[in-house]
């Protein structure tokens, strides 16, 4: 019940986390904005949004989502009821900031949900739960109707009814049981800041949802005033954007449960840069429409895979991760509507900014290629650090990922047999189930194992094997590949024993 429950969180509280920059085009008309702040009122629910994002994923893991559910949901009634009555720029300004409570339980659900499914599936997990963006849709396309017979007061009112609702539900169905993790914050901000792929990661979000987001708020009012369209025309074209980014989110992370996940972000990355490129030359209706739909493409899948990425690197600090990446994110998408709005005051224009947009992609782009091959490095070294024995490398599940030369010197089985397998593909049955269960015991509590094995090599002779197992571990304490290392020891009176 949890995946559906917190999906539809997610969903209610980035319904209320846009409800400004949504209504903004009826706000407008009875409250004055001047033109040079608009950028700055459909921004600001964004910073609070984003920098809540980190007690939020840490207080997950402390106290279990529900009770930050309920809280967030709680907390959230008195600004919305505070903008429905608004009258004034710097009531919209207050409103809007604690609005930002809305986006930041973002980070609540990617840190709660893993707990409850195997590693293999957090990819697609985590891309069902950011479906929960739809409420941004949702908002962006249904508020303006909903405004245009009832009032945008009226219209924001009516998220307080759904507010109840969702804390009623939280109350009966959330989770009371939900494993708790109760490392001090500070402690596991120490653990993670000085590990690369955190600021990566960050920088990677910062682009894909930050774009999201950035898109989100900005083109109901920049289709109105640039392209003359509709309001309600506006909000439709946006919440289709919203839609399509959000439902390639889960693609993107059952993509990366089945691909390289690295591969994928090259692709992402790719398309960001082209895309961007595209909407600087300032085309017609129909080729914004394009580039736009294809960022929303790009932004989808790579937030999914983003998010395989975190709990594979960072598992015993994912509420902390989570929320830093998240509030990196959230913080993407902050920047770029204030920087397109000051370009444009000084230049009457946005290509600009788009090009920035698409420079900073090809960056990204670039780095990540540089983590595929560091990665890839780093492998090397781990399997050819000592080539006169045998030595096979695993992943957490036991899969072989690389053999060295003496591995098919001893056993027969090149490297392409092997890889994709497991090692039992050596066994030779000599071995109980009992001594394989004693022997990962011991690898589990101690992080490696020695002893002798017998094993049977491609031909079907058998062969005694002195065995090293080792768990290697990333900066985080969290498993990441077992390397065996192993010699031939087999004498003829042991051969016959």
């Amino acid at each position: 019940m949890q995946l559906p429950l917190q999906t539809l969180n997610l969903t209610l509280g980035f319904m209320v986390w846009v409800i400004i920059s949504a209504l903004l085009p009826f706000i407008k008309e009875d409250i004055s904005i001047p033109a040079e702040r608009l950028a700055l009122l459909t921004a600001i629910p964004v910073v609070l949004g984003s920098v809540l994002r980190i007690p939020f994923g840490y207080y997950a893991n402390v106290l279990g989502a529900r009770i930050v559910f309920l809280a967030s949901f709680i907390l959230l009634l008195f600004p919305v009821f505070y903008i429905s009555a608004a009258s004034s720029y710097t009531d919209l300004i207050i409103g809007g900031l604690f609005l930002g409570i809305g986006g930041a339980v973002f980070s609540v659900g990617v840190t709660s949900l893993p707990k409850y499914y195997p590693k293999g599936k957090h990819g697609l997990v985590n891309g069902i739960y950011g479906l929960g963006n739809l409420g941004t849709a949702i908002t962006t396309f249904a508020a303006p109707v909903i405004a245009a017979q009832a009032g945008w007061s009226l219209t924001i009112k009516m998220f307080i009814v759904l507010l109840m609702i969702f804390i009623a539900l939280n109350f009966i169905f959330g989770d009371r049981k939900e494993s708790k993790v109760k490392t001090p914050i500070m402690e596991e901000i120490k653990g993670v800041y000085k590990n690369d792929k955190l600021w990566l990661f960050s920088l990677f979000y910062f682009i894909t949802f930050g774009s999201f987001v950035a898109f989100t708020v900005y083109l109901p009012n920049f289709l109105v005033s640039h392209f003359e369209l509709e309001k309600v025309d506006a909000g439709m074209r946006t919440a289709g954007f919203i839609t399509l980014a959000t439902f390639t989110r889960p693609l993107g992370g059952w993509l990366g449960d089945k691909f390289k996940a690295l591969f994928l972000l090259m692709g992402v990355f790719s398309g960001l840069t082209l895309s961007a490129i595209l909407l600087a030359f300032s085309p017609s209706i129909g080729l914004y429409t394009a580039g736009c739909l294809t960022i929303a493409v790009c932004a989808g899948i790579g937030n999914g895979v983003i998010f395989k990425l975190v709990p594979q690197y960072f598992n015993k600090q994912a509420g902390t991760v989570n929320g830093i990446v998240s509030m990196m994110g959230g913080l993407g998408g902050f920047f770029p509507p204030l920087m397109l709005s000051a370009i444009y005051s000084v230049t009457g224009q946005y290509s600009i900014g788009f090009m920035a947009l698409s420079q900073i992609a090809l960056a990204s782009l670039i780095l990540v290629v540089w983590m595929y091959y560091q990665d890839r490095l780093a492998l090397s070294d781990e399997v050819f650090r000592s080539t006169g024995q045998g030595i096979l490398v695993t992943d957490p599940s036991g899969i072989i990922r690389a053999v060295n030369p003496a591995f098919t010197r001893l056993t027969g089985y090149s490297e392409q047999e092997v890889v994709g397998h497991k090692p039992s593909v050596l066994k030779s049955g000599r071995q109980s189930g009992a001594f394989y269960a004693e022997m990962w015991k011991t690898i589990t509590e101690t992080g490696q194992w020695q002893g002798e094995i017998w094993n049977r090599r491609k031909n079907g002779e058998e062969y005694l094997e002195l065995l090293t197992i080792n768990a290697v571990r990333n900066e985080t304490g969290e498993v990441v590949r077992y390397v065996g290392s192993f010699s031939d020891i087999t004498t003829p009176d042991r051969l016959i024993g």
